[in-house]
């Protein structure tokens, strides 16, 4: 995962084109952000959980603005992967692109496309930084870091604050620390 992030695919209109998969994470085809998540196809993304020195966690608050989920909580960075384009490149590139964080990245586990990940074969990454971020207001209106304990208590007491996949990813991350 090394050189610098590259942007994602986009047609004329500025809509980001992605591959649609079939169930077994094998592209078929690519189209449009805008024709993908309308027919409901399957497609791909990563999540990064980033940690701090001290064992703190980004987590966000997406924006108000967001089509989906708009205004919860989910992991440090996110995204699509971009047409053409791997896991593996997209992670470092929206992890630059939300957060303005350049860090290595270990690849946790790739979790299948479902209603949670709302289609998405998923990718997750774990980094490691205590450089400042600076948060993309377009996706995030708030972030804070906070111990993992601390997030698995409010996501038990309050869990339609946390996205769908966030809340597996970190259920999943959770249970095989």
């Amino acid at each position: 995962m090394n050189g610098p992030p590259q942007p994602p695919t986009m047609l004329n209109n500025g809509d980001e084109m992605f591959d649609v998969v079939d169930e077994n994470d094998c592209v078929l085809k690519q189209l449009s952000r805008r024709e993908v998540h309308s027919q409901k196809l399957l497609h791909r993304a990563v999540h990064v959980f980033l940690f701090r020195g001290d064992g703190s966690m980004l987590i966000h608050q997406r924006s108000s603005t967001k089509e989906e989920f708009p205004s919860v909580w989910t992991s440090s960075a996110s995204g699509h992967v971009s047409a053409g384009e791997s896991y593996d490149e997209t992670a470092p590139r929206e992890l630059q692109e939300e957060l303005g964080v350049s860090t290595s990245l270990i690849r946790l586990q790739k979790f299948p496309a479902s209603p949670d990940t709302s289609n998405e074969f998923t990718v997750l990454y774990r980094g490691c930084s205590d450089e400042p971020v600076t948060p993309d207001p377009g996706e995030m209106q708030n972030h804070c870091w906070m111990q993992p304990h601390q997030i698995a208590s409010w996501m038990e007491t309050s869990p339609s604050d946390f996205s769908p996949a966030f809340r597996l990813l970190f259920g999943w991350f959770a249970e095989t620390r």
